[in-house]
């Protein structure tokens, strides 16, 4: 007799009592791929029970030393990392850090990395045109008097500095002479004059000294004309089928607030920046993708779970911390602890000179003093209750 196949009805109803049992995401994901599906009873009986056997498979058990763990899954594999820089075809100065550089920038949390950079994905009526992809870049690009002159010169007799501007450059970037013309207007101070002349600009200055001369100079070649702040470069690549703009140096919230921007899928790759923008939640998403993407790029198979870890490490008080004697390590309750991991005597001296005391709850100071350590069977406390 030939099996009889559930209803849509029945399958939903079999998984739906799942739901005490599996996290909810699971339950979902069995019901998406099942619910269309022609099963019978003992078919989605054995996949049931298979997708339970394998979660409980993956449950950590009770007084297990996930730390421990999680530090040995991301250390031991980051030694067989080697020290690489990546750098697009045809621009050798647009350069990131990867590997173990990159990992370290990671974990100890840097204030600014090393080649601060971003990923900007464009709304799709601009993802997909080349044109208008190469358009916004142009507008992200910082456009300094540098990128556009083709001299500067000093008239030391008239204390005067000269612009001469490149036309083509101009005309490239979609600017003309009085953009120019604006932005020395800014910064030539209450005394300064700036005269137009064809394609050259001239700044005149009350100042005498050769040094100030060439300290205004410098001034000028660095002056924004256009573009974002702090977004040196902008490369558009085309990806699968839409074209993705990555820049080297970052300006997030500036960025997010162009209307070209998808703001859903545009990210930082400095974590501070994106704590700050956008909360300590996003910051902690991005260190589990940032973790993920290096390993991944070295071919290491590191869980998941372990990078969750170390982010939530790095960010539970609400601050994105290193992982070090200034962060994660060196904020320990376990004055024990903190003087195994480093500046032993400092930290010993420290903790006798406040009064701390030590509660030996940790695995590090147990093991210092011959404890039982408290995990595995060592988790467990039995107690004997008398007659």
């Amino acid at each position: 007799m030939a099996e009889q196949f559930l209803s849509q009805e029945e399958v939903k109803a079999r998984i739906e009592s799942l739901r005490g049992v599996l996290p909810a995401k699971l339950v979902n994901e069995l019901l998406n791929r099942l619910s269309s599906l022609r099963v019978s009873g003992r078919q989605l009986e054995r996949v049931m029970k298979a997708v339970v056997a394998e979660y409980y498979k993956s449950v950590v058990d009770p007084g297990e030393a996930i730390g421990i763990v999680t530090a040995q899954s991301v250390g031991e594999p980051s030694t067989q990392m080697i020290l690489r820089t990546f750098h697009y075809a045809g621009l050798r100065e647009f350069s990131m850090a990867l590997g173990l550089p990159r990992l370290i920038e990671i974990i100890d949390a840097r204030r600014k990395p090393q080649v601060p950079r971003m990923t900007i994905y464009l709304k799709p009526e601009y993802a997909h045109n080349e044109e208008k992809a190469h358009e916004v870049a142009k507008r992200i690009q910082t456009i300094t008097i540098e990128n556009v002159a083709k001299s500067i010169d000093i008239d030391y007799f008239n204390s005067t500095i000269v612009v001469t501007l490149d036309e083509d450059a101009l005309n490239y970037r979609g600017l003309t002479i009085n953009d120019v013309k604006k932005a020395l207007d800014r910064i030539k101070g209450k005394t300064g004059k700036v005269t137009v002349e064809g394609n050259t600009i001239s700044v005149t200055v009350e100042v005498q000294e050769i040094s100030a001369l060439k300290r205004i100079r410098d001034k000028i070649l660095q002056t924004k004309v256009a573009g974002i702040r702090g977004i040196k470069k902008a490369l558009v690549v085309k990806e699968s089928d839409e074209y993705v703009i990555y820049t080297e140096g970052t300006n997030l919230e500036a960025v997010l607030l162009l209307d070209e921007v998808d703001p859903t899928r545009t990210i930082s790759h400095d974590i501070h920046e994106v704590a700050e923008v956008l909360g300590i939640e996003a910051a902690r998403s991005m260190i589990i993708r940032e973790l993920k993407e290096v390993l991944d790029a070295q071919g290491l198979d590191v869980d998941v779970r372990h990078l969750m870890m170390v982010a939530d490490v790095m960010t539970w008080d609400g601050k994105v911390r290193q992982i070090g004697r200034h962060g994660v390590a060196g904020q320990k309750v376990s004055p024990l602890a903190r003087a195994a991991f480093e500046v032993t005597v400092k930290n010993l001296i420290e903790a006798a000179y406040k009064g701390e005391s030590e509660r030996f709850r940790g695995v590090v100071e147990s093991i210092i003093s011959g404890r039982y350590v408290p995990i595995g069977t060592g988790y467990v406390e039995l107690m004997l209750e008398h007659p």
